[in-house]
């Protein structure tokens, strides 16, 4: 087996990794990087072009995992799209907004090279794409002539509890398995249930590093994050005041959604608007569709009954009136300029009256990481639109990550039992740690960190 690293940078980036396995080839993602722009945003697609790719395999439908699925279908038109069954109804939906996203991007921020693609090829690429049901075994070389004379390697999908459809991938070769966890949840969220890994053997683990620069506290535990943050909902409604919770559409935005929900079902909120973006909408409504398809809590809870949702009208988060203690659930979870949350925290940053909760990752050196670093009556450079603000409003931070904790991480090390672990999908003081707790508790596990570019054979 040999594994190449099409990642274009060493932290989280692009997601995109190419394995020949038995004489076949697979591409294990197709994401594009959240902090680049244009071309320098895709994976090393150029170290494999031309070669004979069968099958390209998405782990779950976050951009930086599906992101340039359309570029990698043009360096490999013969290929076929597997994926969950659940990411089967996303997927389009997530490819058709990153045309509109690139568009704005273009045409406000002059990056002449957007879109990377357009909505007619999305629409050209869509009947390649295969949706298949969690724990079925595929062959997904089966189409073809077995060039190695041998049976085809195979690929299974494994609910990871991170969003919806998110799934580890194995994949099995006549005489090595590879096990891909994508991005994993290992404990229940507020919707989804942890993932569904269990018994999973693999001789080598191409592993997710996201928390491992991130100790939790002895104390910590989920349930009590979320009461301090109903309570802190519950608080700042009294006092009349707005509240935005800045989330990503897919995944973050239904988890709040829930609690909401939840929170009016026991009185402990009124029943009012939830103003959300379109995009969020969309993605809700597929988590209400297809709910009887996810491993999930409250099986029956169907937000768009239980809430009373309203949608952002474009410019219309710049005009309305914040008194009166509106909850706005808005995209982008980092604030990105040119979108809702960005000019609502705009808005509400110098008013001593509105609260915004964080309840996910925000980069340093995005809007929303900027404010969370801000200290009450700080002035700070919020955004190059924005300009400089004082901080006055109320701000908390909650953790309600949807991915595991670097203790769980180490305890499914320990259950796959690998030969060979590949750290991927976090930043270098993350994989660094990584490294060095499976070197002394796993001796004999052989630990690499592959750069950009890099073939690893194992």
């Amino acid at each position: 087996m040999r594994i190449t690293n099409l990642n274009p940078d060493t932290a989280i980036g692009a997601s995109a990794w190419f394995v020949e396995i038995d004489g076949h080839r697979l591409l294990l993602d197709a994401g594009i990087h959240p902090k680049r722009e244009g071309r320098q945003s895709m994976p090393l697609y150029d170290l494999v072009k031309g070669q004979d790719l069968d099958a390209i395999a998405i782990s779950h439908c976050h951009h930086d995992h599906v992101g340039s699925l359309p570029v990698a279908l043009r360096y490999f038109p013969q290929a076929q799209v597997l994926m969950s069954e659940l990411s089967y109804f996303l997927v389009e939906r997530v490819l058709h907004n990153s045309v509109n996203v690139m568009t704005r991007q273009r045409d406000e921020c002059g990056i002449r090279e957007y879109p990377l693609f357009t909505h007619d090829q999305v629409d050209d690429v869509e009947p390649l794409f295969q949706g298949f049901k969690y724990n079925r075994e595929i062959d997904w070389v089966a189409f073809k002539k077995n060039r190695a004379g041998f049976l085809s390697p195979t690929l299974e999908f494994h609910d990871a509890g991170h969003a919806l459809g998110s799934a580890g991938i194995l994949v099995g070769g006549r005489q090595e398995r590879l096990f891909y966890t994508g991005d994993v949840c290992f404990h229940d969220q507020t919707i989804l249930k942890a993932a569904q890994f269990q018994g999973i053997k693999a001789d080598v683990l191409l592993m997710e590093t996201t928390r491992g620069n991130r100790p939790v506290s002895p104390d910590f535990t989920r349930e009590r994050e979320i009461e301090r943050l109903s309570q802190s909902i519950q608080r700042a409604l009294q006092r009349k005041s707005s509240i935005l919770i800045p989330t990503f559409a897919l995944g973050r935005t239904q988890e709040i959604l829930a609690l909401l929900a939840l929170l009016i079902g026991e009185g402990k909120i009124r029943q009012q608007p939830i103003y959300i973006g379109g995009l969020g909408r969309v993605f809700t409504e597929i988590y209400d569709l297809e709910s009887h398809r996810a491993h999930r809590q409250f099986p029956n809870l169907q937000l768009h009954e239980a809430l009373n949702l309203q949608v952002l009208d474009q410019g219309q988060s710049e005009k309305m009136k914040l008194t009166g203690s509106r909850i706005f659930v808005i995209t982008a979870g980092m604030m990105s300029e040119h979108t809702a949350a960005h000019n609502l925290a705009l808005r509400m940053i110098g008013d001593e009256r509105q609260s915004i909760f964080f309840v996910g990752y925000s980069d340093p050196d995005t809007p929303g990481g900027r404010l969370r670093a801000a200290r009450p009556g700080q002035t700070f450079l919020f955004s190059p639109s924005g300009g400089e603000v004082t901080r006055r409003c109320e701000i908390e931070e909650f953790d309600l990550t949807a991915h595991a904790n670097r203790s769980e991480m180490l305890d499914f090390v320990s259950q796959v039992e690998p030969r060979t672990v590949l750290l991927c999908h976090g930043d270098d003081d993350s994989r660094n740690w990584f490294e060095e707790q499976i070197r002394e508790r796993h001796p004999r596990i052989k630990v690499i960190q592959p750069k950009p570019g890099e073939t690893v054979a194992t």
